[in-house]
C-alpha cells in the first residue's frame, strides 16, 4: 500500500517543473542504532564502489557523510524506513534528520520521514525529543485475512501460472500461512514464487502443498541466516559466545556463563567488550530474530529471575554463518565441525 501510495505521489509530481521528489527505502529489520541505520541510508544513496564500512566511523561524521549526499540530490527527498521499530531506543536519527535544515545542515535538501510498522506500541518507547519532532501522525493498515489474499495470489497466479500449474489446495494453504503469520501480500507471494522454484527444480508439472510447506522452510531458515550475518560485531561476539557453550553441550546457558566467553572473543578480535548488561541485550536481540530461545527461571520465593539461552536453529547452520566472519576471531572450536 505504502509503495502504491508513493508511486502515485511520484506521477503526480511529474506534471510540476518545480517540484523534484525523490524517495528512498530502507528496511531496518536487521538495524537497531541510528548509526546502522545512517551507513545504510548512505550505501542505499550512493553507488557500490563508494558505500562506505558500516564500522569505524564516529556517528556524527556517518550524520556529516549522510547530509552531503542529501544536499547533492535537493529537492523534497522522502525516506521510507520499513520495520522502524527495530531501531529500538537509539532513536537519534529520527531527531536529526527532520531537523537537519533547521540546524544549518542542509540547504536545497528537504527531506521527511515515513516510519512502517506493525508494532502499533512502538511510539511509545520513542524518546520524547523525537516525538516532539516528528508530529507524527499514525496511519493504520490492516492485515489481509486469508480470503483477501487468496485474491490477490489467484490474480498473480492467473499471469504466471500455466494451467493446472498448481494443485487446488496451493493457493488457499500460502493464503492460509501468511494470514497466520503476518498478513503480509510481499509474504504470501514469496511463498508461491519459492513454491514454484522448488517444483520446477524438481521436474515436476504442477506445484503442490508438499512444496508449499517446504518452500516455507525454506524461507524461514534463509530469513534467520540473513539475521545473523547482518548482526552487528558484538551481536556476532554473543552469538560465537553461545555457540561455543552450545557445542560444549551446555546449554541452555545464563548470561553470567556466556558473557566470560563473549569477553575473550572479545579481547581475542581487538574489540572493547561492552559490560555484560549491554551484552545481554545483544542475547535478546538474538532471540526476539528467533535465532535463540529465552528460558525464564525463577531461583524460589527469595530467588530472583534469571534468563537462559540455548539455540533454536541448527548448530551446523549457525557454524556456516560465523565460519564466513570476517570481523570476528572464530574459535577452532567451531570451524571444526564444518
Amino acid at each position: 500500500m505504502s509503495r502504491y501510495l508513493l508511486e502515485r505521489l511520484r506521477q503526480d509530481t511529474a506534471q510540476f517543473d518545480d517540484v523534484n521528489l525523490s524517495v528512498y527505502w530502507l528496511n531496518c529489520t536487521n538495524l537497531s542504532s541510528s548509526y546502522q541505520v545512517a551507513v545504510n541510508l548512505v550505501n542505499t544513496i550512493r553507488p557500490p564502489e563508494e558505500r562506505i564500512s558500516t564500522t569505524g566511523y564516529p556517528q556524527q561524521r556517518v550524520f556529516d557523510i549522510l547530509y552531503e549526499e542529501l544536499e547533492a540530490i535537493g529537492g523534497t527527498i522522502l525516506l521510507v524506513f520499513d520495520e522502524i521499530d527495530h531501531i529500538g531506543s537509539d532513536d537519534e536519527i529520527l531527531y536529526e534528520l527532520p531537523r537537519a535544515r533547521s540546524n544549518g545542515y542542509l540547504d536545497s535538501a528537504k527531506p521527511g520521514v515515513i516510519g512502517i510498522s506493525n508494532d502499533f506500541g512502538f511510539r511509545d518507547d520513542l524518546s520524547p525529543k523525537v516525538k516532539d519532532t516528528l508530529c507524527e501522525e499514525a496511519i493504520h493498515f490492516p492485515p489481509y485475512d486469508a480470503p483477501e489474499l487468496k485474491a490477490i495470489l489467484r490474480q498473480r497466479a492467473d499471469g504466471a501460472l500455466h494451467e493446472d500449474g498448481a494443485e487446488q489446495g496451493v493457493i488457499p494453504l500460502c493464503a492460509a500461512l501468511a494470514a497466520q503469520d503476518t498478513g503480509s501480500a510481499r509474504q504470501a507471494l514469496k511463498l508461491l514464487y519459492k513454491a514454484g522454484e522448488l517444483a520446477r527444480a524438481a521436474g515436476e508439472s504442477a506445484i503442490t502443498e508438499d512444496h508449499v510447506h517446504d518452500a516455507r522452510s525454506e524461507l524461514e531458515q534463509s530469513q534467520i541466516e540473513h539475521g545473523m550475518r547482518e548482526l552487528t560485531q558484538h551481536g556476532h561476539l554473543s552469538l560465537v559466545a553461545a555457540l561455543q557453550l552450545a557445542l560444549d553441550e551446555d546449554t541452555p546457558a545464563r548470561v553470567r556463563e556466556i558473557y566470560p566467553r563473549y569477553r575473550t572473543l572479545a579481547e581475542q578480535s581487538s574489540i572493547d567488550p561492552l559490560v555484560r548488561r549491554r551484552m545481554h541485550d545483544h542475547l535478546a536481540d538474538l532471540a526476539m530474530l528467533g535465532i535463540l530461545e529465552r528460558h525464564s527461571r525463577n531461583e524460589g520465593r527469595a530467588g530472583s529471575q534469571y534468563y537462559e539461552y540455548e539455540f533454536n536453529v541448527a548448530l551446523g547452520l549457525v557454524c556456516k554463518v560465523v565460519s564466513e566472519l570476517d570481523s570476528v576471531v572464530v574459535p577452532d572450536r567451531v570451524t571444526r565441525q564444518l
